[in-house]
């Protein structure tokens, strides 16, 4: 029997939209860091984020199939789970990106915005998309200071600040409730 997740919808639709963004800045960048195949689709990350942790819990709870350890490495790199807020995977990342010979996303935002659909940019409106561009941007200082950890605190506080809102084309499901800010409340 597969357990259901606790977390609410939202976390799990903007943990989606974390793969989005990820996906088109691999696929921005190009070269070794270009993911396979298309970007995975609502329902497809879905199943495969139930697998993935389908296998995690069987890891710890008991012993696990053969070949499940590089099921579960296969899986969480498709997912890049987890991979803006790792510091460590997202400094392995940038160091790869400049063995590439680097991109202006990584350094400008205007760059970083263009992995925004328009009409992406249209529901965000400019200063929504500028609020996500800061997001992922201080997710990117953090895994240049991850090692100073004095340097931490400060970048996590610049990434709760900037709590990222759910825009991408792919979880649009018709008009949503605003709020006064005229950001989406719910899905």
């Amino acid at each position: 029997m597969t357990s259901v997740s606790r977390a609410p919808v939202s976390e799990l639709l903007l943990e989606y939209q974390h793969y989005l963004v990820a996906y088109r800045l691999r696929r921005m960048i190009g070269g070794e860091l270009t993911p396979h195949g298309e970007a995975l689709s609502l329902g497809a990350y879905g199943l495969a984020r139930n697998e993935r942790q389908t296998l995690a819990r069987q890891m710890i709870s008991r012993g696990c199939p053969p070949g499940a350890m590089a099921r579960l490495d296969r899986l969480t790199d498709t997912l890049m789970f987890g991979f803006w807020h790792n510091p460590a995977q997202v400094a392995e990342f940038v160091r790869a990106a400049v063995r590439h010979g680097g991109h202006p996303a990584l350094e400008d935002p205007q760059a970083f915005a263009a992995l925004l659909t328009p009409s992406e940019r249209e529901r965000l409106g400019e200063s929504g998309a500028q609020r996500v561009v800061r997001h992922y941007f201080a997710c990117l200082a953090l895994a240049a200071i991850y090692t100073q950890p004095q340097g931490m605190d400060d970048a996590w506080a610049k990434i709760d600040a900037e709590p990222v809102p759910l825009f991408a084309d792919e979880l649009n499901l018709g008009a949503a409730p605003q709020d006064e800010s005229g950001w989406a409340d719910s899905f």
